[in-house]
């Protein structure tokens, strides 16, 4: 998918504005990476059918990888992984209800044929490095940054990340 001339090779979806500072994290780590993403806020279940037509075109664009972020119920994610083959990470917000232990269980009790992978409940920079270490079966600049990541971890030398300038599509 190209966007102001950027090749997007992910895009993060989260289900609310209150999403937004959990889902920066993810941001923030594909573009330490160098990995082009775009963010939107689209509801499942406040507007399923523009949440569907969004993911139709991200697929049909060559969008590789969604990242999905959602709280209590979250069904964003599985919901996206029943609209494309395309791999879908899927993110438990933390809730005051249960801790976030519905999200996760939610996102993670996904029928059989439904895949998403699920991270830490707040996990969102590790829903990143997923999406680069499967962007990077194919890419061997970017399998040598995770390498270098991989190997300033061990050692205790990791940067602090840039901090992205954009905000995220709001479409409801």
């Amino acid at each position: 998918m190209k966007v102001s001339g950027k090749t997007i090779s992910v895009t993060i979806i989260m289900g609310s504005k209150s999403d937004l500072p959990i889902m920066e994290a993810a941001r923030i780590t594909l573009k330490e990476f160098g990995v082009n993403c775009e963010e939107r806020i689209l509801s499942a279940h406040r507007n399923p059918k523009k949440l569907a037509a969004y993911v139709n075109e991200a697929t049909g664009n060559g969008i590789e990888v969604f990242i999905a972020g959602a709280g209590k119920a979250a069904h964003l994610p599985g919901v996206i992984a029943s609209l494309t083959t395309s791999p879908v990470i899927g993110v438990p917000i933390k809730t005051t209800d249960l801790g976030g232990m519905d999200s996760l269980l939610s996102i993670v009790q996904m029928p059989s044929g439904v895949p998403v992978a699920t991270v830490a409940i707040n996990g969102a920079k590790n829903a990143a490095l997923l999406a680069i270490q499967i962007l990077a079966l194919k890419d061997k600049v970017l399998k040598n940054k995770l390498e270098q990541y991989k190997k300033e971890l061990a050692e205790g030398r990791q940067k602090p990340a840039p901090q992205p300038e954009e905000r995220p599509i709001i479409d409801g």
